[in-house]
């Protein structure tokens, strides 16, 4: 069995706070080790349980953050941005399960570090409901026909994730005590329940369904500031619901990650065209 992995570090054990998660902050470098060692938790575990390949996806940020030299020599690693599926980059139906690692919550929950994609975004839905990342990026694994097995992070991720996904294991390696805090295992606790639970996943993957496609795909962002949301609404097929919000009907999950990828890039520039207005104030 080829098993998938995809890595986020907001949802990794011990961390809380942005100074570890952005590139130059002081807990950054520290960050990484603890993510590359939950990496290496979760590709031994699929090992373990008679994996055949590994892949895993570094899902963060800039999209650099593992130490590709410090990770288990048996898995392939796609490293750097943009990537055409970002989240979900090289996920195919050669896969027999994915695993999400250090997820997690949605945009507006109560969750540590929570967000749907890009800070630059408030509430994101799909259908008029609020969604995770996961749950985007298990519908670009369900056209494939490849289940989730496995999820990790805090509580609140672990929680949205085992009501949308079937059969998943989750392992909650952390608490949030609110955006910025939270209550955590030692990484080397986190590590060991993350060998085990990926494990159990490559083991009961055979027997765990894919998510259901819906029969549409209407992707629905709320911005930070209406510039994002007066150029995105530019998108063809996209409608400005109102002065915030753009709505836009994405053909397949691929589409949807096509309007994520132009719209965060869009809210990016914008915010940063607001400094100089700033800078005078």
């Amino acid at each position: 069995m080829d098993v998938y992995i995809s890595i986020d570090m907001e949802g990794i054990a011990g961390i809380a706070t942005i100074d570890q998660i952005v590139r130059g902050g002081g807990g950054y470098r520290n960050a990484q080790e603890m993510m590359t060692g939950e990496a290496n938790a979760a590709i031994e575990g699929a090992f373990a349980a008679g994996a055949d390949n590994v892949l895993i996806n570094d899902s963060h940020g800039t999209m650099d953050n593992l130490l590709a030299r410090d990770l288990d020599p048996r898995a392939r690693v796609i490293q750097g941005s943009p990537k055409a599926q970002c989240m979900a980059s090289g996920l195919g139906e050669n896969h027999g399960v994915a695993l999400f690692i250090g997820y997690h919550a949605a945009a507006g929950a109560p969750g540590v570090l929570a967000h749907t994609f890009s800070s630059d975004f408030g509430a994101v839905r799909l259908n008029n409901r609020t969604v995770t990342e996961a749950e985007v990026n298990g519908l670009l694994a369900a056209q494939h026909g490849v289940p989730i097995g496995l999820v990790t992070g805090d509580n609140e991720v672990c929680a949205a994730t085992a009501a949308a996904f079937p059969g998943v294991i989750t392992v909650p390696v952390k608490t949030a005590e609110g955006v910025h805090a939270a209550n955590s295992v030692h990484p080397s606790t986190a590590q060991d329940l993350i060998r085990a639970g990926a494990a159990a996943a490559v083991e009961k993957a055979a027997t765990v369904e894919a998510l259901e496609l819906p029969e549409k795909f209407v992707f629905e962002v709320g911005f930070q500031i209406p510039l994002a949301a007066e150029i995105a609404a530019s998108t063809p097929g996209a409608e400005r619901v109102d002065q915030l919000t753009v709505r836009c009907e994405a053909p397949d999950p691929n589409g949807v990650i096509d309007l994520v990828n132009i719209w965060a890039t869009i809210a990016a520039h914008s915010a940063r065209s607001r400094l100089p207005m700033l800078a005078v104030r």
